[in-house]
């Protein structure tokens, strides 16, 4: 999980970032030679890009608000490589909209102009699961509510400039719609914007309940699969693989859902399965989000990562997840107790949420498979220095508030054949 940065040195577009328009082709330099439309800056008006070419996005390319980018099934999008200031992305502005509905034969595909997959092809031969960082990603952002640090209501979404609007998102409208993407695969994403901070290969950031994001995936990316920042949207069929930090990132109180998930955890670099975090600030702090019918398997490599990380306030529900294929001692879901007054007194977080049954905002771990929870805490002790020791009934609490239950089922895995590349390179069986 990310924070949020309000300046960040060097983050501003790149010169030579221009407006373009549905037709417009920028100029290439000859150190970039390229038969792809290519395309930077701010759209001016509604823009439809066809299935029959493919798109290079040469810097951060944004749909403003009143604006709709629409992507016919089967299109490629391939990112440039950049970072910093020149890192490129797709980000769809409050009040913008994408109408992305690709299908499960003509998938819309995101990757980098390094991949030398071409139109009507599923995949490239070029590319592996261990090609990240080739280029940015994918930021949606809307009006629903968050939950931001400082009792804020709305925020900037990470490694934009505060200056800039198209970075905002938050606010009071659950129901907002942001558009569609149906089928879609993004891949090989991941690029850096600053000190240890990339761009997700799909970033939410208070998105409504109105926007459709269903069958999705990502593949390869070097920050998270999804993140969500607060918003209520409800996403369905989403599979990622192979990220090098968290496969799903819930943070800002989401208070949306997501149903029928699958990831798969591994590679040379990996962190938590699921990291999962509550409000930030004082407002929108009661809205609780589901994970639905889900399996977080490792897959191995030099870092298979932890299945789940419970923590900052955590509250929602994880129904019917299977959590499979970590080695010992990296084989269990860990909760964050929290402690104050000099570790004497048990303060608000996701421990608390699991254990007491009388709380407002629960976090319930149900019809679930795993293999045990580890409580863990950071906070210190007066000095500011010393880790407070866990309190003697913290792990039996938390072993007494929830069981592992074998018979859960997972994910339905057989909505991810035939269109993801994780099917392709044999991730799923």
């Amino acid at each position: 999980m990310k924070r949020f940065f309000p300046v960040l040195i060097g983050l501003y577009l790149s010169a030579m970032q221009v407006s373009c328009i549905q037709g417009t082709t920028e100029p290439i330099t000859p150190n970039t030679p390229s038969t792809n439309e290519v395309v930077t800056g701010t759209l001016t008006a509604n823009t439809t890009w066809t299935a029959d070419k493919v798109y290079e996005l040469a810097s951060k390319v944004i749909v403003p608000s009143g604006v709709t980018l629409t992507i016919e099934p089967g299109t490629i999008i391939k990112g440039r490589a950049g970072s910093g200031s020149l890192a490129t992305a797709l980000i769809v502005a409050r009040g913008g909209k994408i109408m992305a509905e690709g299908t499960a034969d003509k998938p819309i595909i995101f990757t980098s102009v390094e991949d030398n997959i071409k139109p009507g092809e599923l995949a490239g031969t070029n590319l592996t699961e261990e090609d990240r960082d080739k280029w940015g990603g994918v930021i949606i952002l809307g009006y629903a509510p968050v939950s931001a640090e400082n009792g804020d209501i709305e925020t900037q979404i990470e490694g934009i400039p505060a200056e800039e609007e198209y970075g905002r998102y938050g606010g009071d409208n659950p129901n907002d719609n942001s558009g569609v993407l149906r089928y879609v695969s993004i891949r090989h994403g991941g690029a850096e914007i600053g000190a240890g901070n990339e761009i997700n290969g799909l970033t939410l950031g208070g998105v409504g309940d109105g926007t459709i994001i269903d069958h999705i995936e990502i593949f390869a990316t070097l920050d998270d699969g999804v993140e969500f920042f607060g918003g209520t949207v409800k996403v369905t069929n989403v599979i990622t693989s192979y990220t090098g930090d968290d496969g799903l990132d819930i943070d800002q109180n989401f208070a949306g859902s997501v149903t029928n998930f699958a990831v798969f955890h591994g590679g040379s670099v990996s962190d938590e399965g699921l990291e999962i975090d509550g409000p930030e600030g004082t407002t929108y702090t009661t809205g609780l989000f589901t994970l639905k019918d889900g399996s977080v398997t490792s897959v191995g490599g030099a870092d298979g990562g932890t299945p789940a990380d419970l923590k900052s306030k955590a509250q929602g529900t994880l129904d019917n997840i299977v959590f499979a294929g970590y080695a010992a001692g990296d084989d269990l879901i860990k909760v964050r107790a929290s402690y104050q007054n000099d570790c004497a007194d048990v303060k608000e977080d996701a421990w608390l949420h699991l254990t007491d049954a009388t709380s407002a905002v629960p976090l319930k771990i149900i019809n679930s498979s795993f293999n045990g929870l580890e409580v863990y805490t950071k906070s210190t002790a007066a000095d500011g220095t010393t880790t407070c020791g866990l309190h003697s009934n913290a792990q039996a609490d938390a072993e007494a508030a929830v069981r592992p239950d074998n018979s859960a089922t997972g994910a339905d895995m057989s909505v991810f054949a035939n269109w993801t590349i994780a099917a392709n390179k044999g991730i799923i069986n």
